[in-house]
Formats: structure tokens, C-alpha cells, sequence
């Protein structure tokens, strides 16, 4: 084999990893038998959100977070958080993926730290992750429809510290929750803060936002 067809094999295995890699990256939905894991992310179908790790400022911390694809904001602008009390120090040895019908996050020592946490008898095997244009992470079962069907499971029932237009705060009759929206304890630090926002709990239809 000559110089000049290695140089061609070589350009051409770049191109396909870069094809592949791509693919991976721009897929919407965590499936059974996939994770997420490192620099990975998915992206929703009309490429408005991505999702993956990402650390805040300075933090040594990641988490697995949700924000404006960088095609329509170009500062990164976190939307959702899911394990903001349980961060991670290795995104490369800590996965994504779906076990036993759960969205679960395991940390480097492969300790479950996060899930969607569902006591239903759906199986790993027909559960599937999808991030949906309106910014909502819905936990479905494979093959039905993640835009019309009723969810296992969705981030607009668990709001961090943003109010994404068709997402609701209040309270949750089906689920018997209350929906709040609360801050970040710091620009480092996604966990808890001090204030909330919540729809008035003596019915006045109001939004309070409180101290806590």
C-alpha cells in the first residue's frame, strides 16, 4: 500500500469516526441499551435543548444538566438540573442510562446517586429517555409516542430553578406534589437556595416568591 492510499484509508476511518460520533451526539433518546456518559449528550429533535454533564463556574463538580443548544444560545444557559445535591467528580467514569425501568445516574463508583426513582413494574427493556423541543426530559415506554402519550415520568413535574414555557407551578393533583421553582445556592453550586417561587397556597391565584 502506497503512501499516497494510507494518507486516503486514514482521511476516510477520521471521517466515519466523526460521522459516527456525530450521530451518537445528536440522538434524542437514551434507549435501553445505550448511556450517557463523558462529553456526550442528547439533543432534541428540533436541536433546542441538550442534555448531559456540564460544570458550574469554577466547581470541580458536574451534573447532569439541561440547557439551550448552543446553536440558538451561545452561552451555555442551564435550564434543569437532575442531581443537584449529588454531584459527581468523574463524568468519564459516571453513566446515564436506563436500569430496571429507572433514568438512573451511577458516580464513578458505580453508586446510583440520582433516578427518576419509579416503583411501577415497567421493565429496563421497554423504558426509554427522551428530550422533547419544549425542554421536557419525559421517561416513556418504548414505542409510544413521547409527545402524546402520558409519560412513566417528566422534569416538568420536578422544576429546578427555571419556568420553561408549558411547564406548571402549583400544585400536582395527579401526582399530589407541589411544584416550586427554586434558586441555586450559588453560581457553583446548583443545590438548594434560599428563595422559591410557588403559586400562593390560600388560593388568592398569586405567585410569592419566598425566603427560606
Amino acid at each position: 500500500m502506497d503512501a499516497k492510499t494510507k494518507q486516503s484509508l486514514v482521511l476516510f476511518l477520521c471521517l466515519c469516526l466523526h460521522l459516527k460520533t456525530h450521530v451518537c451526539l445528536a440522538a434524542d433518546t437514551i434507549a435501553a441499551n445505550q448511556s450517557l456518559s463523558g462529553d456526550q449528550t442528547i439533543v432534541s429533535v428540533g436541536k433546542v435543548f441538550e442534555l448531559g454533564f456540564f460544570k458550574p463556574g469554577n466547581s470541580s463538580n458536574y451534573y447532569i444538566g439541561m440547557w439551550y443548544s448552543k446553536q440558538l444560545v451561545s452561552l451555555e444557559t442551564i435550564v434543569w438540573v437532575a442531581n443537584k445535591e449529588t454531584p459527581v467528580s468523574d463524568r468519564f467514569s459516571s453513566v446515564l442510562r436506563i436500569s430496571d425501568g429507572n433514568l438512573v445516574l451511577f458516580n464513578e463508583s458505580n453508586t446510583p446517586i440520582w433516578s427518576t426513582n419509579l416503583t411501577s413494574t415497567t421493565t429496563s427493556g421497554s423504558a426509554q429517555a427522551v428530550l422533547l423541543d419544549s425542554g421536557n426530559l419525559v421517561l416513556r415506554t418504548a414505542g409510544s409516542n413521547a409527545n402524546t402519550s402520558e409519560p412513566l415520568w417528566q422534569s416538568f413535574d420536578h422544576p429546578a430553578h427555571t419556568w420553561l414555557p408549558g411547564a406548571r407551578i402549583g400544585f400536582n393533583t395527579l401526582t399530589n406534589q407541589t411544584l416550586v421553582l427554586t434558586s441555586w445556592k450559588s453560581s457553583e453550586n446548583p443545590g438548594p437556595g434560599l428563595f422559591t417561587l410557588e403559586l400562593d397556597p390560600n388560593g388568592s391565584n398569586a405567585y410569592l416568591i419566598l425566603w427560606n
